[in-house]
């Protein structure tokens, strides 16, 4: 049944029941494999989310109903909205509900962001500094070996990419390569590190290749001991190239009220239950414009995008994939809200106007 109405007041606790344009979509016939899965205990009362009426929350459900009628009509599958960490508006599309598990897409790329900002703090990288050479031997002596974390977190490493403008060659090529490691390190450089912003799905690949080889067990486990079972995560699958190496750009799926926790953890400056997950100055560098702007998409921090949006303006960062997959925070609304697509959703951008012209209008 579609699952349209609004949160009633006094419900109980819920149970815990995938960038750009066009560029990052899921690969046919790509060469991955899925990574082990680690099964993740179900929330408990104590991370569960709440919900409640809008209005209680500063919002007016009438606009809300409104976009579900407005939703009914589109190719996103799902919306989930947050306000002062309760659950206000929820919405399915019929056949789908809070246990359907949606891809992604380059949302993937602010997860990996996270963990490697938990993985320098835990001294397991040195910081954003740190250049390729440290971790890819190969490379060193050569100019690609001075690389560096961050400008991998920002798509400035300056090397040949073409995943944006209607050419998605190398997205393809990467999914379709036998090793993808050695498909990134092995493309050439083309303009100096650090100069200049082009989008690159490979780059955050190469963190997570990073972050395989520092971390004590497998990426996954490493990512569930450190963010998944915290948050009460259970829907988590991340696919894995075929060296099983976890596809830091475009590989994780999960249930939209999942991915509103991980924005949530954001808004809280990475604490959740009063556990600082994600270090808060890492969250606040990640989430900031560092740069850009480019074209309308918005600004670029560390895998996270950034634009106001909305009639009055609102400061937003965002995880953003393609097809139309998307993690909105805005902190000055103390709001998250989730929206994802139909994986055949030709305009990335779709739900921008959902966002902002209903859930951002219906707040007070």
């Amino acid at each position: 049944m579609k699952k349209t109405a609004l949160i009633a007041l006094g419900l109980a606790l819920a149970l815990l029941a995938g960038c750009g344009q066009q560029h990052d979509r899921a690969a046919s016939g790509a060469s991955s494999s899925v990574a082990e899965s680690v099964p993740v205990p179900a929330e408990t009362a104590d991370n569960a989310w709440s919900t409640d009426t809008p209005e209680n929350h500063g919002m007016d459900g009438a606009v809300l109903q409104q976009l579900h009628a407005a939703l009914d009509q589109s190719e996103i599958y799902a919306s989930v909205t947050v306000r002062d960490g309760y659950i206000v508006d929820e919405y399915y599309r019929e056949g789908y509900g809070a246990d359907s598990v949606f891809r992604l897409n380059s949302c993937s790329k602010s997860f990996t962001g996270a963990l490697v900002g938990i993985a320098i703090e835990e001294g397991l990288i040195g910081g954003v500094d740190d250049q390729l050479t440290i971790y890819f031997p190969q490379l060193a002596g050569t100019e690609k070996g001075q690389i560096t974390i961050g400008q991998l977190l920002q798509h400035t490493s300056g090397l040949e990419w073409h995943e944006w403008n209607g050419d998605d060659s190398s997205f393809f090529e990467l999914n379709a390569a036998e090793n993808w490691v050695d498909y990134v390190l092995q493309k050439p450089l083309v303009a100096t590190p650090g100069s200049s912003f082009n989008y690159t799905t490979g780059g955050p690949h190469l963190l997570a290749a990073v972050l395989e080889q520092v971390t004590d067990d497998s990426l996954f486990h490493y990512a569930r001991t450190h963010l998944f079972e915290p948050l009460g995560m259970s829907s988590v699958q991340w696919r894995a190239d075929p060296q099983n190496v976890l596809d830091g750009g475009n590989g994780i799926e999960m249930t939209a009220r999942d991915a509103a926790r991980f924005g949530q953890l954001y808004l809280n400056g990475g604490s959740w239950q009063g556990r600082q997950l994600v270090p808060r100055t890492w969250v606040e560098e990640s989430t900031r414009a560092q740069v850009g702007p480019i074209g309308n998409s918005g600004s670029y921090g560390y895998l996270w995008w950034t634009r106001q949006f909305g009639a009055q303006g609102y400061d937003t960062y965002f995880a953003m994939g393609a097809m139309g997959q998307f993690i909105f925070v805005v902190p000055q609304l103390d709001l998250v809200t989730v929206m994802t697509s139909s994986p055949t959703q030709q305009d990335t951008y779709a739900p921008w106007p959902y966002f902002a012209d209903y859930i951002l209008a219906a707040c007070h």
